[in-house]
């Protein structure tokens, strides 16, 4: 049991496939359950907004008894609520919001409504401890490819470097495993069949890395593009297509793309630290790659570990814990869900 006089954060995560609840006291994490609706998307190729509500509303009950369960305490035990408002799937947004509220109500806790990247990047202080004073953090993940420049995560305003013109990486994942035949989710589906593949064998596109592009901004329509016309070409001349030659190559011409921008990123801010979170980070080959590139460079690279790379709620308790132990004040049960909130601060704001 913890000490009451540390507080215990409850985390609830709802914003895409993934129902989470995380528990977290003084940046330890104490205990989660977690529960995916991936396989009911998968006939679709992609997540279906309706039946990921659905989903959560199933798995809201039973996933808290698991994290709370795993955490060795009781409802009675948590002291602060922090909840994914913003951004996300409208509908599973508002049922992670809903149980939130209804939970801090019923305890009377103070409710702490959070942005859903700051959660990626809060994911890492569970593993490695606080941030630096300020780094480089690469967000990758279905929905969202970001750099990103943070000082104090809950303290001070996170500055866009570069976000994606088109695609998210982990968008590209699912349309090229579907071009492939290698089902939903893709990127773990890439990630197995290009463990047999060549890198090398084509030659697919690293967009947005001349010069006089923009220099933090990413681009994948064309990545997409060129493995689609790829796997045309050769089905139109009656050959095989190479699956895994295919997904090594693209699995590769993403990952170059994303550890050149980053490090980029953090050699011209004089930084000395690069933080990769998000779904896509828990791909081997990018934290091969980027550990690679940071250690020549004389880099410190931080990534979580797989389990807190996808949607989580101990990265929403980890912001949770944060915001406590900064004095912020809470959200309260105002709070809205902001489907498509940007990322300026760890908090998100209440409605006007």
């Amino acid at each position: 049991m913890t000490s009451t006089a540390s507080p215990v954060v409850l985390g609830v995560e709802s914003s895409c496939d993934e129902t989470g609840f995380g528990i977290v006291s003084d940046g330890v994490l104490l205990g989660q359950g977690l529960a995916s609706s991936a396989a009911q998307h998968a006939d679709f190729g992609g997540v279906v907004p309706e039946i990921a509500a659905r989903a959560h509303l199933e798995a809201v009950v039973p996933t808290l008894r698991i994290a709370l369960d795993d955490a060795g305490v009781e409802l009675s035990d948590i002291s602060h609520v922090a909840v994914t408002s913003g951004p996300g799937l409208a509908t599973a947004v508002h049922v992670g919001l809903a149980a939130a509220k209804s939970i801090a109500w019923s305890l009377g806790a103070p409710l702490y409504g959070v942005h859903h990247l700051a959660g990626h990047a809060a994911a890492d202080t569970l593993e490695h401890g606080p941030l630096p004073e300020r780094s480089i953090v690469l967000i990758v993940s279905g929905g969202h490819t970001s750099i990103l420049a943070i000082g104090d995560l809950v303290r001070d305003p996170i500055e866009h470097l570069g976000d994606t013109l088109d695609d998210a990486a982990g968008e590209a994942f699912d349309k090229v495993a579907r071009l492939l035949g290698l089902g939903y989710p893709g990127g773990p589906a890439i990630s197995r069949a290009a463990v047999d593949g060549d890198p090398t064998a084509y030659s697919f596109p690293r967009a947005m890395l001349r010069p006089k592009d923009a220099p933090y901004t990413f681009s994948f329509s064309g990545l997409k593009t060129a493995v689609a016309r790829t796997v045309e070409t050769l089905e139109r001349a009656g050959e095989p297509v190479p699956v895994a030659d295919i997904a090594a190559s693209f699995e590769q011409a993403v990952v170059d793309v994303l550890v050149t921008k980053s490090l980029r990123a953090v050699r011209e801010r004089a930084l000395d630290t690069l933080v990769i979170v998000g779904g896509v980070a828990a791909n081997a080959r990018l934290r091969a790659v980027a550990q690679e590139k940071c250690e020549a460079a004389g880099i410190t690279l931080r990534i979580p570990p797989p389990r807190l790379c996808t949607d989580n709620g101990a990265m929403i308790a980890a912001v949770g814990d944060l915001l406590v132990r900064s004095g912020a004040e809470p959200s309260g049960l105002r709070i809205a869900a902001d489907p498509s909130a940007v990322l300026h601060g760890a908090q998100l704001p209440l409605p006007r």
